[in-house]
């Protein structure tokens, strides 16, 4: 699926650039890549369905079985008697595989499209082609060190016992990032002039310092990746402390869930400040383009690993549905929990680059509206710096409800069937309902969220002026950030919880049916909608209000007064 998607994102981006280079005129091309800029903004378009559609019809129908199932009829959720278990395993699809793509790719199209604008206004990058599709170049690149890592993996990390599967998806990253290092440095010094102009105080730009830039994001991003991977693994104390305080009560068990996701903010978004620290002093918005950009060059690999876990949850499903052992089961189980864990891992990685790759666009935004710093003493600025530092909640807000209420119809819809089901009729599931239930719901309940995102950078702009939006810009980047991070996480974590115990690692006294099972069944359900839907839904809120504001940036400066303040 890597390999695939990034191939595809890249063939059809230089396409998109050799036609307009040909069959259009353009000033220059500076102007033609702010056009080009337009297919970032139609892949987070699309991304917002993806993600908000996809998380929403995923999660209705994964709490809807398990509530309906396991807690009024004993039945797993994959039993084929439950009617939400096909809409189940095609949420899986739809939210965790589709959603993370768009997601991924819409980082990779905004992240690729705005360091070609930060080239192409550069008079020494633009006079050549090869140093013009650097940020091309380096995508592309990637794509052969995926490939490259696939032969590699198997030598460095045979998988020979159960416990080597997770090792060998985590090692996958490894060897990405390791190989792709000499690449970007290699790349850095045959593209680029030895010293280049990127603008004012950025006269004087030598390769290396691209090449730098470029390797603090994906060193940075193995970084996030093994955080993340600590934090919701069941391998490492912090899941086996939410597991031990659920012997009790479910309600601990939500408490450590709650501050193990707090705590792994920490350190990605130390992370973070110093890539974009140290990229921005050396490059300026180039350079946090392109640190976006190495978050990104491991995308082949890390959403090769991220398919990992939905692809292991749908066979184990199959597996429950055809009555296959237990012990097929089993083996599923064992492969599903540590594709959870690649599958944290990857939205750790979507949600760091999505935060670098806003605030390249918050840069260009800032440039093409003429705003020349953002200054918190100012009112308009701060009164959009808070309004942006709520968005996030909101849409959190609606999206969690959303989840809530589908998945109370999908419940209703399986308790008026099961009495047939289960009863001397033995009436087959009707899984069409099931299934049109999330549809309708996902695409209904995505309105408000999508809404907000889309037209509060507008209103911001239009209606306040261009320092308005600068400040709307800042406060959901920076809001977006931490509660993505928190969520994914707290998510992740009580899921592979549930899924410690499931397996005996509590002892035999705590597999499914106790009371600690039970415990960590409701933690695992009221984290499905934070990391799989709300959670990594948040980084479209990043990418979607900036990247809106760019476009739009021209008319924003239009419609603000000298000062950046409302024209009126």
């Amino acid at each position: 699926m890597g390999l695939s998607l990034v191939s595809i994102g890249v063939l059809a981006l230089f396409a998109l650039i050799m036609a307009f280079k040909h069959f259009f005129d353009f000033k220059s091309p500076e102007v033609m890549y702010e056009a080009i800029a337009g297919y970032g903004l139609g892949g987070s378009s699309i991304a917002l369905f993806g993600r908000v559609g996809g998380g929403i019809y995923t999660k209705a129908a994964d709490v809807g079985a398990d509530l309906s199932g396991k807690n009024d009829y004993g039945l797993d959720e994959d039993d084929y008697r439950n009617p939400a278990c096909i809409a189940d395993n095609v949420g899986d699809n739809v939210g965790d595989i589709a959603g993370m793509g768009a997601d991924l790719f819409g980082s990779f199209a905004e992240a690729t499209c705005a360091a070609l604008v930060l080239a192409a206004s550069s008079p020494d990058l633009k006079e050549g082609w090869c140093s013009l599709m650097y940020p091309v170049l380096i995508s592309s690149t990637g794509i052969v060190v995926g490939l490259l890592t696939l032969l590699v993996q198997t030598a460095v990390y045979p998988v020979k016992d159960m416990p080597d599967v997770e090792k060998a998806l985590k090692g996958i990253l490894v060897i990405s990032t390791v190989l792709m290092t000499p690449v970007v440095v290699a790349l850095s010094k045959f593209c680029l002039p030895d010293e280049f102009s990127m603008g004012v105080g950025y006269e004087h730009v030598h390769w290396t310092y691209c090449a730098v830039s470029i390797m603090l994001g994906l060193w940075s991003g193995l970084i996030i990746g093994y955080v993340t991977e600590y934090y919701t693994s069941h391998s490492y104390q912090p899941v086996r402390e939410i597991s031990e305080t659920q012997k009790q009560s479910a309600a601990t068990g939500i408490i450590y869930g709650l501050a193990l996701g707090y705590l792994s903010c920490i350190v990605p978004v130390i992370c973070l400040g110093i890539t974009i620290l140290i990229s921005h002093t050396l490059c300026g918005m180039f350079g946090v383009a392109l640190g976006a950009l190495g978050m990104l060059g491991t995308m082949t690999m890390g959403l090769t690993i991220d398919a990992y876990g939905p692809i292991s949850d749908n066979a184990g499903g199959i597996a429950e549905m055809s009555g296959l052992p237990e012990t097929v089961r089993g083996l599923t189980d064992c492969l599903d929990a540590a594709g959870n864990t690649t599958a944290a891992i990857g939205k750790g990685f979507a949600i760091g680059s999505a935060a670098l790759v806003s605030l390249a666009l918050f840069g260009a935004f800032t440039v093409r509206a003429k705003v020349e710093h953002v200054d918190i003493l100012n009112p308009w600025v701060f009164t959009g710096l808070l309004l942006g530092a709520m968005m996030p909640y909101a849409f959190a807000a609606w999206t969690m409800k959303s989840v809530g209420t589908a998945a109370n119809d999908m419940v209703k819809e399986c308790l008026s069937q099961f009495p047939k089901i289960m009863g001397p009729e033995k009436m087959k599931p009707d899984y069409e309902r099931c299934i049109r239930i999330s549809t309708e719901a996902s695409l209904r309940e995505m309105l408000a969220p999508g809404s907000l995102v889309i037209l509060s950078p507008l209103v911001a702009g239009l209606g306040f002026g261009k320092n308005a939006c600068a400040g709307l810009l800042s406060g959901a980047l920076v809001s977006s950030v931490q509660l993505a991070i928190s969520m994914s996480n707290t998510g992740g974590a009580w899921d592979n919880s549930k899924k410690y115990i499931s397996a005996g690692g509590l002892g035999k006294e705590f597999v499914k049916g106790s009371e600690a099972h039970k415990n960590s069944v409701t933690g695992d359900t009221v984290g499905d909608p934070l990391k799989d839907t709300s959670g990594p839904a948040l980084n479209i809120v990043m990418k979607l209000t900036a990247i809106i504001s760019l476009v739009f940036g021209s008319a924003i400066a239009d419609f603000s007064n000298a000062e950046g303040g409302p024209f009126w």
